[in-house]
């Protein structure tokens, strides 16, 4: 069976005009939230393709930033989310890209502030969804319809069962999981999507599990 729910086929309920200009963007940016975990003090925007063609008139510049706010596709909120992002001290700029991309709904998304900076690509693939297709230069394929749980690792063998060993114990169910590294030996990122949201506590176990060096989440 292709589609799961009604939702699969007409989209999410959403903040107009396009699921996949504005749901689909408002998701990458809540997803950078997310992983970034905080307000961020500064944004800067690329769009690509369609997005860059058409990101006023199709809300696409608002989603993204309501959803960097940690609004939902539905929160009426959105509409005025660059004043609110504004109020609350973010700074947000948008680049119009002329570079060709893979898809043509793309934007890669920088934010940061005095304690960090994230980057990551992501593409809106049409009613309302999205994916992450890059997080701070690793490959992944993340479609943030699912908790999930980004590990950072020393590429050594261990890092892996550490982690799961975890999640078995409080009895928490792995969906989908994939590895990439950047070369053999270095750094390493584990994305793991499971079946709830995963409370501090657990967190907190996988950053002092071994050879994990950094722990992010996405929730529903």
């Amino acid at each position: 069976m292709k589609y799961r729910s009604v939702f699969d086929i007409i989209g999410p309920v959403m903040i107009g005009p396009s699921s996949s200009h504005t749901a689909g963007a408002a998701r990458i940016g809540r997803a950078a939230r997310h992983l970034f975990g905080r307000i961020p003090e500064y944004a800067h925007i690329h769009l690509y393709g369609s997005f860059a063609q058409t990101y006023k008139g199709h809300g696409t510049d608002v989603a993204i930033v309501g959803g960097l706010l940690d609004y939902d596709t539905d929160d009426t909120r959105i509409r005025n989310s660059l004043e609110e992002a504004k109020a609350k001290g973010m700074e947000v700029n948008f680049y119009e890209e002329k570079a060709q991309t893979d898809h043509p709904n793309t934007t890669r998304i920088v934010i940061g502030d005095k304690g960090g900076e994230l980057e990551l690509v992501g593409i809106s693939i049409g009613g309302g969804k999205a994916e992450i297709t890059e997080l701070n230069g690793f490959e992944l394929r993340l479609s943030g319809s699912h908790p999930a749980i980004l590990l950072i690792h020393d590429d050594r063998y261990g890092a892996i069962a550490s982690a799961t060993a975890i999640l078995a114990k409080h009895k928490i169910n792995i969906g989908r999981m994939e590895v990439s590294r950047k070369a053999q030996g270095e750094q390493a990122l584990m994305v793991i999507e499971v079946d709830q949201n995963i409370e501090d506590t657990v967190l907190s176990e996988l950053e002092l599990a071994d050879h994990i060096t950094q722990v992010a989440r996405i929730s529903d």
